[in-house]
């Protein structure tokens, strides 16, 4: 059978939102804090925003008529590999949240799942879901027996 992954995500935001100073925040944010690549593409009938962790994953950013809506707690997990990583990021974020109010923070305890500790918290920053930042640690002998790893 064949193996899949993610790859990408389109956010869609509402019309007119996706001005020079929305791009230039997300930038001063995703590619400041969380250190992804972002840029201007035309695609999609149209001049969108690009932000890329690596060069197999992103997500689009993108104008439309009917933009997503996540009043829950709909959000993409992004995984870090160790829990000082995470806090790590959780202080940067912090230091964003000071300088603006827009970022949304909610900080979790720990989750303690069987042989996994899931160390997390949510973040939301000017798209319209969270983003679960977390690390999983796994008691010894007890990891997945395969693992999508990044090789730069």
């Amino acid at each position: 059978m064949a193996q899949v992954r993610f790859n990408h995500m389109e956010l869609t935001v509402p019309r007119g939102t996706l001005d020079t100073t929305m791009r230039a925040d997300l930038t001063a944010f995703y590619g400041g804090v969380l250190g992804w690549e972002t840029m201007d593409v035309e695609i999609v009938g149209g001049n969108q925003f690009l932000m890329r962790p690596d060069d197999g994953q992103f997500i689009l950013v993108a104008e439309h008529d009917r933009p997503l809506q996540a009043p829950g707690h709909d959000h993409l997990g992004l995984l870090c590999d160790t829990r000082d990583e995470v806090d790590e990021i959780l202080d940067a974020c912090r230091r964003h949240q000071d300088a603006d109010d827009r970022m949304r923070l909610k900080v979790y305890d720990d989750l303690h799942t069987g042989n996994v500790v899931v160390h997390a918290f949510y973040l939301k920053y000017l798209l319209p879901i969270w983003f679960d930042v977390q690390s999983m640690e796994h008691a010894p002998g007890t990891g997945p027996t395969h693992r999508w790893q990044y090789a730069p």
